[in-house]
C-alpha cells in the first residue's frame, strides 16, 4: 500500500494570524488520505499557536535556519539542520518563511529532500533571494507582478498560486452593528483592517474622510494600533466619526457592518503580496476599493474602476463617493458580482486543490511498500 506524502511546513511563528492562517487553512484542508502534513516553528508562542495545536498534527519546535556568520562554521550548522530533515524522512519541505534566507533550502538539498517556498511579499533585490530560489526545487508566487518582476528567468521553476479564503466562513450576512459602536440608520460605514504600520497608508484614507466632512460617513479601523504609528493616527484623526477598534480575533462582525472596505497601501517599502482582508470582505459581498499596486490589482482585476493611485487622498475621496452614490439595485448587483468573483478565483477550495496538484506533480510520492 502507498505511503502518504509527508510534507513539512516551516514558518517562524504563529504570533499573529497573517500567513499563519494561510498555512493553517492549507494544512487543515489537505486530503489526509494522500498527504501527512507536519509543521516546524522557531517557538510555540503566540495566541494563534493554540489553533495550530488543534489540528492534531506533529509540530516541531526547531531552528530550521541559521545565521551566515561566522562563515567558518556555516556549513556545519546547515548540515545539522539537514540531519533534522533527514531524520524525520520528509518527502517535501514547503517553507512559508518571509525571509530571503538560503540556509534552509541548502539544508534540504543536503538531505536530498525537495524544497519549495512561497513568495509572499514584494521584497526582492538582494542576492540571497536569488540563491534561495536557485536552491529550491520550485517556487510558488502569489501575484502577477512577482512573475514578471522576480521570476521571468525562472519560468520552468516558478508558478503562481493565488491565496484563497474560506467562502463558507466568509459569506454574505445581514448588516450588524457590534455593541458599543455609534452607527445610525442611514450612515455610510467604511472599514479598513490592517496592523497599523506606515506602509498601510491609513492616514491617506483618514485624510480623505476628513475632507469629505460628512457626519453620516463613519470610519472604523480594525487592527493592532499599539505602536507609535498607530498612536499617532489615533491622536491626529480619532473623533466621533473615526474610530480605532484595535485588534479583533473575529473580523466578520466588522466586515458585516461595512458599506465599503478600503485598503490604501502605499507604493513603497515591503508592500502587499496578496492581502487577505479585502478578499474576505469581497467574499462577504462588501465592495472594496484599493491602491493600484501589486497584489491589490490582482484582487480587483475585474473592477479596475475600484483602484486609486496609492497615496492620493483626492482619488480615495472620489471612489468613496462613487460607491456611496450607487442605488440599491446597483449595490446588490455589485455585492453578488464580487462574491462570485471570489468563489471563481480566490476560494480556499481552489487554493488547496492547486497545492495538492502541485505536490503530486513534483513526484514526491513515496514508492509502494
Amino acid at each position: 500500500m502507498s505511503r502518504k506524502i509527508k510534507i513539512l511546513y516551516t514558518i517562524p511563528n504563529f504570533d499573529t494570524a497573517g500567513s499563519g492562517k494561510v498555512v493553517y487553512d492549507l494544512v487543515k484542508g489537505l486530503d489526509k488520505s494522500i498527504f501527512a502534513p507536519e509543521i516546524c516553528v522557531f517557538h510555540s508562542k503566540g495566541a494563534f499557536f493554540k489553533e495550530i495545536e488543534k489540528l492534531n498534527i506533529p509540530i516541531h519546535v526547531f531552528q530550521f535556519t541559521t545565521e551566515y556568520k561566522p562563515y567558518r562554521t556555516f556549513f556545519f550548522r546547515v548540515w545539522k539542520i539537514s540531519r533534522f530533515f533527514k531524520k524525520h524522512e520528509f518527502h517535501l519541505i514547503h517553507s512559508w518563511h518571509w525571509s530571503s534566507d538560503f540556509s534552509e533550502p541548502m539544508a534540504a538539498k543536503l538531505a536530498g529532500i525537495p524544497f519549495v517556498y512561497t513568495k509572499k511579499a514584494m521584497s526582492w533585490g538582494n542576492k540571497p533571494w536569488i540563491w534561495r530560489s536557485q536552491l529550491s526545487s520550485k517556487v510558488i508566487y502569489i501575484n502577477n507582478d512577482m512573475g514578471t518582476q522576480f521570476f521571468s528567468k525562472m519560468k520552468t521553476k516558478a508558478l503562481q498560486i493565488a491565496l484563497g479564503v474560506d467562502t463558507q466562513e466568509y459569506k454574505p450576512r445581514n448588516k450588524e452593528v457590534p455593541e458599543g459602536l455609534n452607527i445610525k440608520k442611514g450612515d455610510f460605514v467604511i472599514v479598513s483592517i490592517a496592523n497599523l504600520v506606515p506602509v498601510k497608508g491609513i492616514e491617506d484614507l483618514l485624510l480623505a474622510v476628513k475632507q469629505l466632512n460628512d457626519e453620516n460617513i463613519k470610519t472604523f479601523i480594525v487592527g493592532n494600533n499599539e505602536n507609535d504609528y498607530g498612536q499617532d493616527l489615533i491622536q491626529n484623526y480619532q473623533d466621533q466619526n473615526i474610530c480605532f477598534l484595535g485588534k479583533r480575533t473575529d473580523i466578520r462582525p466588522y466586515l458585516a457592518m461595512a458599506d465599503l472596505f478600503v485598503i490604501p497601501t502605499k507604493n513603497e517599502g515591503r508592500k502587499e503580496g496578496m492581502p487577505v482582508a479585502p478578499l474576505e470582505a469581497m467574499a462577504m459581498g462588501i465592495p472594496v476599493i484599493g491602491s493600484r499596486i501589486s497584489g491589490i490589482t490582482d484582487i480587483l482585476s475585474h473592477y479596475p474602476n475600484n483602484l486609486f493611485e496609492a497615496g492620493n487622498s483626492d482619488e480615495i475621496k472620489s471612489k468613496i463617493l462613487e460607491i456611496r452614490s450607487l442605488n440599491s439595485n446597483e449595490r446588490l448587483s455589485l455585492k453578488k458580482s464580487i462574491r462570485k468573483n471570489v468563489e471563481d478565483h480566490f476560494s480556499l477550495n481552489l487554493f488547496i486543490a492547486a497545492h495538492e496538484k502541485f505536490y503530486l506533480n513534483l513526484k514526491t510520492k513515496p514508492s509502494v511498500e
